[in-house]
């Protein structure tokens, strides 16, 4: 056995050796190619439909009422919007629901029924949308609580992969990857909802915001 251990061990010590004195390559990188702007649009909302969620293409001057429409068609009373999200939407909002403050308390989290926020990102080939926490998308509290996310991605945010998403992002900053509603299974692989965050997500895709 100590003789077995020991060539292992050289082996092992070998290999690290020829490591430290080898210098580092670049890795080939020919695989990738770069999609169309287009394209990763249409990728995005075809792969979070795939998560049964709702997505559709706006125009920019048309989200305050989109939005409006979102949270009504899901039932809404109680509406927040997180500091920074442009005020015409508040505007908007606060004309058919009860607009909450921004800053509310846990208690008051649980009785708001829709929050509706900007993103940082959006990974075409996932289907997934990345907070970092910035202006007009609140703590994460706000967007875990509420049982209805409507979640406006602007098209020049759409990103083709998660490395071309992390490279955007701020790495020290707090991070949310949302793919599809909140959803998990049990051992018999029944599909429960709203267990980890809002039963119901709803992506409006707009040229700029």
């Amino acid at each position: 056995m100590s003789d077995a251990r020991e060539a292992v061990l050289g082996r092992v010590r070998a290999a690290l050796h020829s490591t430290e004195r080898s210098s580092l390559h670049d890795v080939p990188r020919d695989y990738r190619t770069e999609r169309p702007a287009e394209d990763l649009v249409e990728l995005f909302r075809e792969h979070v439909t795939d998560y049964q969620a709702s997505v559709q293409r706006v125009s920019a001057d048309a989200i305050p009422s989109e939005i409006a429409d979102a949270a009504r068609s899901a039932g809404a009373a109680k509406v927040l919007i997180p500091d920074g999200a442009p005020q015409v939407w508040c505007d908007r909002v606060r004309q058919d629901f009860e607009l909450v403050a921004a800053d509310a308390g846990t208690a008051e989290l649980e009785q708001v029924d829709a929050v509706i926020t900007t993103a940082a990102v959006g990974i075409a080939s996932t289907g997934t949308i990345v907070l970092d926490h910035g202006p007009g998308q609140g703590r994460r509290a706000a967007t875990l609580v509420p049982d209805v996310h409507v979640c406006v991605v602007a098209e020049h945010q759409v990103v083709d992969d998660v490395p071309a998403a992390l490279s955007r992002l701020d790495p020290v900053r707090p991070m949310t990857f949302i793919s599809g509603p909140s959803a998990t299974s049990d051992i018999e692989l029944n599909r429960v909802e709203g267990v980890h965050g809002p039963r119901t997500l709803h992506v409006l895709v707009v040229p700029d915001v």
